[in-house]
């Protein structure tokens, strides 16, 4: 890693951790500055303003989320375990970049037009993934809804959520978190909590 590289590394984890501190119009170019011991200067040599920096943290971090779960959403297994494979994932995924998500949800009206498109092109994304393999499953009878996007709407309010609240020191473990939330969206969706099984919804396992 050249030094250039690393110094850019260094000013995005600072920021990171100062947006999800602070948020985004509480931390100023300034702060992240102070927080390194660089000068403001020096922070103006690698990212043009705080929306830049903002950008290349969505870029790090979220930017390649969509097609990771496109991925798992056109691979094989049955359409139910797909489905559970693909929460899982955005639950894992989220655990990982926990501070760089809550800043986009929370911050996103703060931004520019052109970081607000990007933000939503993101997250737009995600809620067609989403759709689509509702509707998969309705047309497997698996699911019972009137709109397949309220429901997506519902799923990933369920996963943002998480974001706020999940600390890492607490006592339960990740996998056993993940595994609650999934059965109670699976518990929601289809009217009951076994994410183990398949079949249709009140089938006999």
């Amino acid at each position: 890693m050249t030094d250039t590289t690393q110094r850019r590394e260094e000013l995005l984890e600072t920021a990171i951790a100062l947006f999800a501190e602070r948020g985004y119009v509480g931390t100023s170019i300034r702060d992240i500055a102070k927080a390194i011991n660089r000068s403001v200067s020096n922070v103006y040599h690698y990212f043009e303003n705080k929306e830049e920096l903002w950008l290349a943290i969505l870029e790090y971090s979220v930017k390649g989320l969509p097609e990771k779960l496109r991925q798992i959403a056109h691979g094989e297994g049955e359409p139910l375990e797909r489905f559970q494979r693909l929460v899982r994932a955005h639950l894992e995924a989220s655990t990982l970049h926990q501070r760089e998500s809550k800043i986009f949800f929370i911050d996103e009206e703060r931004l520019s037009p052109r970081g607000k498109e990007i933000n939503r092109r993101i997250q737009k994304e995600i809620l067609d993934i989403y759709v689509e393999q509702l509707r998969l499953l309705m047309s497997h009878k698996l699911v019972k809804t009137r709109n397949p996007k309220i429901l997506a709407f519902n799923v990933l309010g369920t996963i943002n959520w998480y974001l706020r609240w999940f600390d890492p020191s607490g006592g339960l473990a990740e996998d056993e978190i993940h595994q609650e939330i999934i059965e109670f969206i699976l518990h929601g969706m289809c009217g009951r909590a076994d994410s183990n099984n398949s079949g249709l919804p009140g089938e006999a396992s």
